[in-house]
């Protein structure tokens, strides 16, 4: 009897060339397409609205000849991940929605509902690889980059758990996204040549500060600039003062301008300030949501824009191989990066007791509190928490 495998078939080409690679491989495939936002506030642009976004996943579905079915989580997409977001932004960090998504909805709600449908296995069009090998009485997996360096989606699947990884497969982990696109020509698939969806995941592109107006108010506040040349306060060298942040205060710059609430901004963020005539464009170095002050500085390399290290809280630490966790006082030599498409950079991970510092050999622009940090051993992805 064939392995029936459900795809989180979404209207776009990756998921419906995964869908057709498994229906060539033997697989019983069902495509499900999971509706997850209702509200169109903040949006840009209906380009990836959900009308369109079903017609052609019924038509990808169709034209492959798999079954299709649909399912609404937009309930528990707005518990898990909008609130989470606005969260977020209130505490004045910068959340990454599309992490959260993955954790608690495609690799959870999704996989309960697929379940239903007598699912095998989980499929969806990431750009990643999952492998897994025993180890005694158990079976451990490996989170895997994708092949295509230019795709690698395996940063938004860092929150994932061994359970939720032994559901998963992700066809598109050995073939790049111009094979993917030729796949799509050849077999006449709508979808071939649609862009690519951008914004937040499910939600779509939207102006941000609008969004957030749901439920956070705008409020003037200072923006503040501190000169490149400022002096920063000498320090030692250990691990733990290199990830503190610098407390920033008004009397360090001076007054530029007004800005329409602090939570709006994040640090390394060069639109929306509306202010010009400066020698060199202004970049966000800081943030005070309680204060609502927003710093900021001239040029890509201002010096308060760079830090050499990061500490993720003990209780935000996840290790998605829990047989290399390390303990208080090891450290190890990995790979990291900070942000999804940036190149992995050489550090350290090392474990004390508040949490794990990444130690990085170059200093790193735009840490940003609420981004999530990942660390890999070689091409594995081991662990990940939200920057504090």
């Amino acid at each position: 009897m064939k392995q029936r495998i459900v795809v989180g078939i979404s209207g776009g080409v990756d998921s419906g060339v995964a869908a057709w690679l498994l229906k060539q491989q033997g697989y019983d495939v069902v495509g499900l397409f999971m509706r997850n936002w209702h509200d169109t506030t903040g949006l840009i642009s209906a380009e990836c609205s959900y009308e369109d976004d079903v017609l052609f996943a019924e038509m990808v579905a169709k034209k492959i000849g798999i079954p299709f079915h649909e399912v609404d989580l937009s309930e528990q997409y707005r518990e898990r991940v909008v609130d989470y977001l606005f969260r977020e932004y209130e505490a004045g960090r910068t959340p990454n929605p599309d992490v959260l998504c993955n954790r608690e909805i495609k690799f959870d709600a999704f996989v309960e509902e697929a379940l239903k449908l007598g699912a095998e296995k989980v499929a969806t069009g990431h750009y990643a690889r999952v492998d897994s090998f025993e180890s005694g009485s158990n079976r451990i997996y490996r989170l895997m980059g994708g092949l295509d360096k230019n795709k690698d989606q395996s940063y938004f699947l860092c929150q994932l758990s061994q359970k939720q990884l032994s559901y998963a497969m992700f066809p598109l982990g050995e073939i790049t996204k111009p094979e993917v696109r030729e796949i799509a020509r050849e077999q006449g698939l709508a979808n071939a040549d649609r862009k690519d969806s951008q914004g937040i995941c499910f939600v779509g592109k939207v102006d941000l500060p609008v969004f957030l107006q749901q439920k956070l108010a705008a409020k003037k506040g200072q923006i503040i600039e501190i000169p490149k040349n400022f002096q920063i306060p000498a320090h030692g060298q250990t691990v733990q003062e290199l990830a503190k942040a610098l407390m920033l205060t008004p009397e360090m710059g001076t007054r530029i301008g007004e800005h329409q609430g602090a939570h709006f901004y994040t640090i390394g963020q060069r639109k929306g300030l509306n202010i010009g005539g400066k020698e060199e464009p202004l970049f966000i170095i800081g943030t005070d949501v309680i204060n609502n002050i927003i710093y900021v500085g001239q040029g890509q390399d201002h010096p308060l824009l760079f830090k050499r290290a990061l500490l993720v809280n003990k209780e935000e630490v996840h290790w998605i191989r829990p047989d290399l966790t390390l303990r208080p006082g090891e450290s190890k030599e990995c790979l990291s990066r900070i942000r999804y498409r940036q190149g992995l950079q050489k550090a350290q991970v090392i474990c004390e007791p508040e949490g794990i510092y990444l130690l990085f050999d170059e200093p790193q622009r735009a840490v940003v509190p609420g981004q999530f940090a990942v660390w890999h051993y070689d091409d594995e992805l081991i662990g990940s928490g939200p920057i504090n």
